[in-house]
């Protein structure tokens, strides 16, 4: 299904019946991320499974993919499809782009399942890769793409997941230039939402590798406690959904009832 946001289309599939359950894949990512659990749970959610700004079948979005506009076009997704409040599972920038929904449209925010993600903005380091990985795109994107993706992995579980990775890193190729740009920029300017998640009343996850390479377990620790969330752990990287995938499902199963 397509629906139009400022004149651009944002493509998005709804599957499976009961309450429903947006899906936010990360950056590099798509919907199909999510296939398997749409499969092993679609007897009992309804999902509503989007492809972020310059993702998948979504076009790019203008120069910069900000967490806000992309939070936006997600509430217009639900008000076509009449859907008033849902539950939100975000992996890595999806969960970011989860968080700027539940800070302007709270009414709408059952729970909040973040995985692999954070509410705290970028520092200066991480300002300074993302500029340098920027550079590296120009220059050479199939390199980047495929370095990108295999970092997002445990060091143990990288040769565990071969063709899934090389599945990933061919679908991540096909991503134009631009869009992966306007993507690093939306990343690299988003705000801090600690305070948001702090204050957030409803049911608040956070789902962590103790290995993760991209989102250090120990801020996840620590964001945490400061935020009232519960901490559920995985022993590996940065991409649990997949490296994890057989307790990810059983946790889930309990988070999403």
């Amino acid at each position: 299904m397509i629906i139009l946001y400022k004149q651009n289309e944002i493509y998005f599939e709804v599957s499976g019946a009961g309450k429903p359950v947006v899906l936010l894949h990360g950056f590099l990512e798509n919907r199909t991320m999510w296939n398997d659990l749409i499969e092993e749970f679609s007897n009992e959610y309804q999902f509503i499974n989007i492809d972020l700004f310059g993702h998948g079948k979504t076009g790019k979005v203008g120069y910069i993919h900000s967490m806000e506009q992309m939070a936006e076009a997600v509430n217009l997704v639900l008000q076509k499809l009449n859907i008033n409040m849902a539950t939100f599972l975000g992996h890595s920038m999806g969960g970011y782009v989860a968080l700027a929904f539940a800070e302007h449209f709270p009414d709408k925010t059952e729970k909040l399942l973040l995985i692999n993600s954070t509410a705290e903005a970028d520092n200066e380091e991480r300002k300074k890769n993302r500029d340098r990985a920027k550079r590296l795109i120009k220059q050479n994107k199939e390199a980047f793409v495929s370095m990108a993706i295999k970092n997002l992995f445990a060091e143990e579980t990288k040769e565990t997941f071969p063709e899934e990775i090389k599945k990933m890193v061919s679908e991540a190729k096909d991503i134009p230039t631009e869009n992966i740009i306007a993507s690093i920029e939306g990343l690299k300017n988003r705000k801090d939402r600690t305070e948001i998640l702090k204050n957030y009343s409803g049911k608040k996850i956070l789902l962590a590798g103790k290995h993760d390479p991209v989102v250090p377990f120990e801020s996840v620790e620590k964001l945490s406690a400061e935020t009232n969330s519960e901490l559920i752990t995985f022993p590996n990287g940065h991409m649990s959904w997949l490296e994890n995938k057989k307790d990810f499902f059983k946790v889930l199963e309990e988070l999403l009832k």
